[in-house]
């Protein structure tokens, strides 16, 4: 994948970034995606409901989603003008029959280093 302006903005979940100071405040950004069970990985959960173990679908799913989400986080960001998020978090919820949506969101800055 090519490198884009939107892979040079700092995620972090700290309220600060040490070395940095905050120049410009922008606000609340929110990537999000709503993706649906894929009929296998559904069938290797019931299996493993009995069985147990990990259901490695739902965990490459989990991965590709959470990926998805934090790069539409910086592609707002970006596009508000910051260089980085601060306190980043993640909230899932179960949008209906097998669809869940993850949300990444942060405050968005422009961080300037310390003198």
């Amino acid at each position: 994948m090519p490198n884009t302006p939107c892979d040079a903005i700092i995620i972090t979940n700290l309220d600060t970034l040490p070395g940095f100071r905050i120049d410009t405040h922008y606000g609340l950004v929110v990537g999000s995606i709503v993706e649906t069970r894929h009929l296998v990985s559904h069938l290797q959960a019931l299996w493993h409901k009995i069985w147990g173990g990990e259901v490695h679908g739902y965990s490459k799913l989990l991965e590709d989603v959470h990926t998805e989400a934090l790069q539409r986080l910086k592609e707002k960001a970006h596009y508000a003008g910051a260089n980085a998020v601060l306190n980043i978090r993640f909230a899932t919820s179960e949008i209906g029959d097998g669809a869940a949506e993850l949300i990444a969101y942060g405050t968005a800055v422009r961080v300037i280093a310390d003198a």
